[in-house]
């Protein structure tokens, strides 16, 4: 037998749903209270350092942290007129309920975040010979995009720790070593041996890998390898060169100009010779090896946000060399 009214009875059914979607979230706040109640208190050590903490009565996270115990039907807490400390179902409680309000503080944070404008101190790492060749030339124009941004970007050519040493982001080249860092790819960079056309004509030029040992090779010091370029012949092998350097400097422009000026055979990014080999200032050593291609790498703290100044920043320099690279530069 059919309802005499179907709608009436539709209305009826969507209200209950209602009524109990809205208890579902209401008990769900209500667990949410009580579990920052009980963190609360076992992060200060007591009933009235929390209630200071959550800007509440000392009775009302009492009443929160009663209500919790009777809901599970354990006791979560041992209270003495001196201290107040976990039990052993309660660290274990603890340890979850920390959790989930570290998430909800993250989604609430995330959602903050995503709204609000890029602002605030910017920390930057950057190998030297790429910030001042070709990152100080951009920043102009993201400084001017995003005014409430200050940067503070330091040239070095060592590896950073970003979080111990309070960098927001850095620009790495070449393998990743810490997996653990968020990374995005800006561009690619090519490595040739590189020389200039006077320097090939006095000493002649190398046939093949073996050959470099005769010439005069241009090092860079800060190699962690030393005085070593790996490099690849043209079966595949893999080839490591170790011979003295003419020249050895902590600074790529400067191989660059040595190369340029004729003192011998530099190993430099595309980043750096790319001006020169289309003039004619050098020329590829030996042109049958393989490329050797780099990645080019901005790299970041991991979390599950990003703060939007670094998002910012990187969202810009993907779009500043999009153009870029392996030899377009």
């Amino acid at each position: 037998m059919s309802e005499p009214f179907p709608i009436l009875a539709r209305f009826h059914s969507q209200t209950v749903l209602a009524r109990g979607a809205k208890t579902k979230v209401t008990n769900l706040m209500d667990r949410l209270t009580e579990m920052e109640a009980f963190a609360t208190v076992v992060d200060q050590g007591g009933f009235t350092d929390a209630a200071k903490k959550m800007g509440i009565s000392k009775s009302a996270v009492s009443k929160h942290v009663s209500s919790l115990e009777a809901r599970l039907g354990a006791r979560l807490l041992n209270r003495t007129t001196r201290r107040v400390s976990p039990t052993e179902i309660g660290l274990a409680y603890y340890d979850r309920a920390r959790r989930v309000l570290n998430d909800a503080g993250e989604a609430d944070a995330l959602v903050t975040s995503m709204q609000s404008a890029p602002s605030g101190l910017l920390r930057i790492s950057v190998a030297t010979d790429f910030g001042v060749n070709h990152l100080s030339p951009v920043l102009g124009e993201f400084l001017q995009e995003f005014p409430d941004i200050t940067v503070n970007m330091v040239l070095n050519n060592r590896y950073v720790e970003l979080i111990s040493e309070g960098f927001d982001l850095a620009i790495r080249i070449g393998e990743l070593e810490d997996s653990t860092l968020r990374a995005r790819k800006l561009c690619e960079t090519n490595r040739r041996m590189i020389a200039s056309p006077a320097y090939f004509e006095k000493y002649g030029r190398p046939q093949k890998i073996d050959d470099l040992n005769e010439h005069k090779l241009l090092h860079y010091s800060n190699n962690s390898a030393g005085n070593v370029w790996k490099l690849t012949a043209p079966s595949g092998e893999k080839r490591q060169v170790r011979t003295a350097g003419w020249l050895t400097v902590n600074d790529g422009q400067s191989l660059l100009n040595a190369a340029i000026a004729g003192l011998g055979i530099a190993y430099l990014p595309s980043f750096l010779y790319a001006e020169a080999m289309e003039e004619g200032m050098v020329e590829e050593a030996i042109p049958e090896l393989p490329i050797d291609t780099q990645g080019i790498f901005a790299v970041y703290p991991p979390g599950r946000f990003t703060q939007p100044k670094v998002r910012a920043f990187i969202d810009f320099l993907v779009n500043a060399f999009a153009e870029k690279g392996p030899d377009k530069w």
